[in-house]
């Protein structure tokens, strides 16, 4: 699992993104039934605090791969979605992301096989 999270930091970096930022952008793109997050649903979902959000926020909006809109329902909420070059670089990340999963997953189905094993004799 490290040498994944290794992989995945060291892919958003490549890719001029801060693992955070990718967390982000992932989070948005993995929102249930929909193409936008609140900064506060961000929160929750990454575990940092409101103004962290805003601050990443604020630079990916810089770099064009985000953008805020007001809630129609509520003026104090912020909706954040991807832009259109913010939805081909998570999908580009993504997409090297299976790649990496997929050249591993003899390794984890071994993995998950010994853990099923000791559990059963517990």
């Amino acid at each position: 699992m490290r040498r994944f999270l290794a992989f995945s930091e060291a892919a958003a970096l490549k890719a001029g993104l801060t693992p955070q930022q990718h967390q982000l952008m992932l989070s948005i793109k993995g929102a249930p039934g929909r193409d936008f997050l609140s900064i506060g649903e961000i929160a929750d979902r990454l575990l940092v605090r409101h103004h962290t959000i805003v601050e990443l926020v604020d630079r990916l909006t810089v770099l064009g791969l985000v953008e805020r809109s007001p809630d129609p329902d509520d003026k104090r909420r912020i909706h954040v979605s991807l832009t259109k070059a913010g939805n081909a670089a998570i999908d580009k990340l993504s997409s090297i992301h299976i790649e990496e999963l997929d050249s591993i997953r003899p390794t984890l189905r071994k993995l998950l096989k010994q853990s099923e094993a000791g559990r059963r004799k517990s």
